[in-house]
């Protein structure tokens, strides 16, 4: 974590949402509206005040898009019971990856030269400090989502602990 986190020193800060998800995302009329500019309601005003990476932000975001995608793997699920659960995991792994890639491709043609492409790191050190703390929300108020956060946590640490193939040149 220090690793990741030293490569955001000198980086871009800004003010932030503070608490984006696909919940603050209403789209009319052919376009979007990102509401609920205040922050994480659990953070002092102080914190929520503060600039932070807007890489943050999309490391809200992108867990966001996780939680839709394992919600959608409950059997219980009206739609999801239609589907084998071999399928079905496949099909989220797919709509997780896709939809993941497509905004963070968006947000770095967007932010242009301010996204940096060398911020990877610093986006991994979000996405882990977001899903710690996911799953202490998810312990304390609903156990049995536990498993979202514990998984996300999960893939981001193989990610990033296996070793990159070698690739010939």
């Amino acid at each position: 974590m220090r690793r990741l986190g030293e490569g955001g020193e000198g980086t871009l800060i800004t003010r932030i949402h503070g608490d984006f998800h696909l919940g603050q995302v209403l789209v009319a009329s052919a376009d979007a509206y990102i509401i609920d500019f205040e922050g994480e309601p659990t953070r002092s005003l102080a914190e929520r005040r503060r600039k932070a990476s807007p890489l943050r932000d999309v490391a809200g975001l992108l867990r966001s898009i996780d939680y839709a995608a394992a919600t959608t793997l409950d059997p219980k699920n009206v739609i999801a019971s239609r589907v084998s659960p071999g399928r079905r995991q496949r099909l989220v792994t797919r709509l997780r990856e896709g939809a993941g890639k497509a905004f963070l491709g968006g947000y770095r043609k967007a932010a242009g030269e301010l996204a940096g492409k060398g911020n990877g790191g610093l986006l991994d050190f979000f996405l882990i400090e977001k899903a710690a703390y996911e799953v202490n929300y998810e312990a304390a108020n609903r156990p049995a989502w536990l498993a979202i956060p514990v998984s996300g946590l999960a893939r981001i640490a193989n990610r990033l602990l296996t070793p990159e193939p070698d690739v010939p040149s």
